[in-house]
């Protein structure tokens, strides 16, 4: 239809099109039936994208990389000596995720949730590589993905009730002058809440601590990604922030109606928080509405980059052009859960609005 490619990634805990669970349940429609068959069926050219359930910015942004070029999954020679882990992961060389992909095909990415940080840790390094990997390996052996590749195959980058400045549902629990104990919550959301805390735990592995999902999810760290992860002045960057989260009189924020059960009771606690991190930011009440994971105003924009309100008929590159606030929690994008949603038709119509932009000449 257009001639771009569009190239979904999961966030915390998820599954792609080379995961079993895919063809059972996909990540893009759940119980509502595959959005990529759908959106193919529309003529747009879709594709799921499988990374680390629990894997850290970085290393997601190796598999997304290993996955389009088709080619063995390189974490750095520098990364991986740094972090205590596999320099190589999976080789993708027999199953590219996009058969004919060369690196000059312009590229949708669409990241829900943590996969806002990865498809942004990847559009970073496709463009500049890496200082420290370039100067730790041989030239011979380094991933064209850490020397950049010279021009830019992205178009446009979507983030999806991402966390791009972080989330409080983890810094609430190193605050020492909070009590998350203390926010009243439903008996049976501290069953799912344990739950949902498991599941976004990786498997020990020897690694670093730091190299992982949950730490880049801190405050703290994602400023420092921030401050590391540009806004390329040749893309087209939408950001869409959720919230399911009523403001009470007392300021804090409950959980609407309607919320799946799996974030109730972190969405009460993330409703009351305010306080410091552990790196000394203040965390005022401006972040307390959520969408049940993802504080909104979090999902708006990266600190320190150019923004403005959408416009549809004047989207603007090398700024984000943030959508107004969807009335949903954070799987409303995905299709839910235990409620199903019918996202279909939102889907259709952003990538009918990306597919007519203009890029700069």
């Amino acid at each position: 239809m257009s001639g771009l490619q569009f190239v979904f990634v999961h966030g915390l805990s998820g599954w792609g099109s080379y995961d079993k669970t895919y063809r059972r349940m996909p990540y893009w429609g759940m119980r509502g039936g595959d959005l990529m068959a759908f959106l193919r069926e529309k003529g747009f050219d879709c594709y799921a994208a499988s990374v680390s359930p629990a894997g850290s910015a970085w290393d997601r942004a190796c598999e997304l990389y290993a996955q389009l070029a088709g080619t063995r999954t390189d974490y750095g020679k520098a990364h991986s000596a740094a972090y205590r882990h596999d320099r190589y992961g999976r080789d993708f060389s027999g199953s590219p995720l996009i058969p004919e992909w060369n690196g000059k095909k312009r590229l949708v990415l669409l990241g829900h949730s943590f996969g806002g940080a990865t498809v942004r840790m990847f559009s970073e390094l496709l463009a500049h590589g890496d200082a420290e990997e370039r100067a730790d390996t041989p030239p011979d052996e380094i991933s064209p993905l850490f020397t950049g590749l010279g021009n830019n195959p992205i178009h446009s980058i979507v983030t999806l009730a991402s966390p791009m400045n972080g989330s409080t549902a983890l810094d609430l629990f190193r605050d020492p002058d909070f009590d998350p104990a203390g926010v009243k919550v439903p008996w049976w959301s501290k069953i799912l809440a344990r739950i949902l805390s498991m599941s976004t735990k990786g498997k020990p592995d020897g690694r670093d601590e730091r190299d992982n999902a949950n730490y880049d999810m801190y405050l703290d760290r994602a400023r420092e990604l921030n401050l590391r992860i540009t806004t390329l002045p040749d893309v087209f960057y939408f950001s869409v922030p959720c919230s399911a989260a009523k403001k009470q009189p007392d300021g804090t924020f409950l959980p609407a109606r309607g919320m799946e059960p799996l974030f109730v009771a972190r969405s009460r606690q993330i409703g009351a928080y305010s306080g410091r991190t552990a790196g000394g930011m203040a965390v005022d009440e401006s972040w307390r509405e959520n969408d049940g994971l993802v504080n909104t105003v979090s999902a708006m924009v990266p600190t320190g980059a150019p923004s403005k309100p959408l416009n549809r008929e004047n989207a603007e590159c090398g700024m984000w052009n943030v959508f107004p606030v969807v009335r949903g929690d954070h799987m409303w994008l995905q299709g839910g859960l235990m409620h199903r949603h019918d996202i279909r038709s939102f889907y259709l119509d952003l990538l009918t609005m990306i597919s007519e932009l203009k890029a700069p000449a």
